[in-house]
């Protein structure tokens, strides 16, 4: 298994990279949030072999976005040196590299102590390439449990306990988004954020993702308080007025700012009447709106 003494930290970004990301931080310095993009986003293009991972920060450019949130699933070979090559080309197009999105890994809540616990060390390796990377945090799933499962809460705080402090060594977060079982229940998602209690492990609010009997609006108001990162989902826009059809954004991006939070929203298109590009392309402008 890669343990994080198996990378040699470089001595910090490129000269280039640096110079990249300071101008981010001066367009963005009167913006109320900073808009991201999920490489989810492209995902049909991905698995029809017509985008590698290497082409995402160019995709990012190409629509005048700077933020990049990552797929351990789109990494060609993740090996020391693809990671510098992966960074030299975000920092080329001016991309950020934010967070990976890890699925995959094992269930972190499961009933088998040595199953939750070998889950909870099969992250290890992504939290040190978000580290390499330059990353904020690795988004992980809450496990399999059923909704409303107190044991499987406290089963799944002991393993992300032990991932949290992992990834405190590199100064990563430990995020979990709602993304089935019981973390698109927002009341048990809320109390595994207060059974493990460490300030690198949050919430990364999605507008979708929660089944029919949750109020989504109220869910994600539940999350802001310990979100670090947040989704904005979008499946479709209304020709005329450029408002998403199935979550209304006035709603859900005031909840958002109303928490106080001013970092990335990152866009996660999955819809099928646009392309993708032009998906995200509708979902930026519709998050314009706002900033």
């Amino acid at each position: 298994m890669m343990e994080r003494r198996d990378f040699v930290k470089t001595a910090g970004l490129t000269t280039l990279a640096a110079a990249a990301l300071s101008k981010q931080a001066m367009a963005a310095s009167d913006k109320k949030f900073r808009i991201s993009v999920a490489a989810w986003s492209m995902h049909k293009a991905f698995f029809a072999g017509e985008m590698s991972m290497m082409q995402q920060p160019e995709f990012c450019a190409s629509v005048g976005i700077h933020g990049l949130e990552l797929v351990n699933r789109f990494f060609e070979a993740p090996q020391y040196g693809y990671l510098n090559r992966f960074k030299k080309a975000c920092a080329d197009n001016d991309v950020e590299i934010l967070l990976i999105m890890c699925d995959d890994e094992g269930d972190m809540a499961s009933e088998d102590k040595n199953l939750r616990m070998q889950s909870a060390k099969n992250h290890h390796k992504w939290v040190d390439i978000a580290d390499v990377l330059g990353c904020h945090s690795i988004r992980c799933n809450s496990g399999h449990a059923k909704p409303g499962d107190k044991e499987a809460i406290k089963r799944a705080a002991e393993s992300f306990s032990a991932l949290s402090e992992y990834a405190a060594q590199a100064n990563i977060n430990v995020i979990i988004e709602n993304h089935g079982g019981l973390s698109s229940y927002p009341d048990d998602l809320v109390e595994l954020m207060e059974a493990v209690g460490k300030p690198n492990f949050g919430t990364l609010p999605d507008f979708g993702n929660f089944p029919d009997e949750v109020d989504k609006y109220e869910a994600v108001k539940k999350m802001m308080p310990y979100a670090k990162a947040v989704s904005a989902k979008a499946y479709d826009f209304d020709p005329q007025t450029g408002n998403e059809t199935k979550i209304d954004y006035d709603k859900m991006m005031n909840i958002v700012l109303d928490a106080g939070y001013d970092g990335w929203v990152g866009i996660e298109f999955e819809g099928s009447r646009l392309s993708e590009k032009e998906g995200v392309i509708a979902c930026k402008k519709l998050l314009e709106r706002y900033q």
